[in-house]
């Protein structure tokens, strides 16, 4: 397990085996706290799910793949971000007040730890439309 530092995030986008995408997102924090565009406004229209997700203290999210779903998590840290690729877990840290955009294709396990001690933020949007009588995500055990 490999990982990786992004604390300087100076990189404009980071792939892993063409696969799953790693991008820097712009926070500004001030006195009344933090903003952040989670995605680019052309992207928008293709999304037909968008959720926000709080994470108490040393809690998991996610430990799933989707069957059909592009997923794009933008995770404000601290976090650890596992993604299993070719058989292979890969481990991000995500500082704390930072924020970066993954985005998962179809068949992609992922998982999110909050590793801080407030919430961790994840802003999810996906290609497929939520149906409990049809889901879209297998669960995978990633992150115990």
């Amino acid at each position: 397990m490999r990982l990786f530092d992004f604390s300087a995030l100076f990189i404009k986008d980071f792939r892993v085996q063409n696969e799953v995408v790693i991008e820097p997102v712009e926070v500004s924090i001030d006195a009344r706290g933090v903003v952040f565009e989670p995605i680019p406004g052309h992207i928008v229209p293709s999304q037909q799910n968008v959720h926000l997700v709080l994470t108490a203290q040393g809690c998991v999210r996610g430990n799933h793949y989707h069957r059909r779903g592009t997923e794009i998590v933008v995770v404000l840290g601290p976090a650890l971000v596992r993604f299993r690729l070719a058989g292979a877990d890969r481990d991000i840290e995500v500082p704390a007040h930072k924020a970066l955009r993954f985005t998962f294709p179809p068949g992609t396990p992922h998982a999110f730890k909050n590793t801080g001690k407030d919430f961790m933020l994840l802003a999810c949007f996906n290609t497929e439309k939520y149906d409990p009588t049809q889901p879209d995500s297998v669960p995978v055990c990633l992150i115990v």
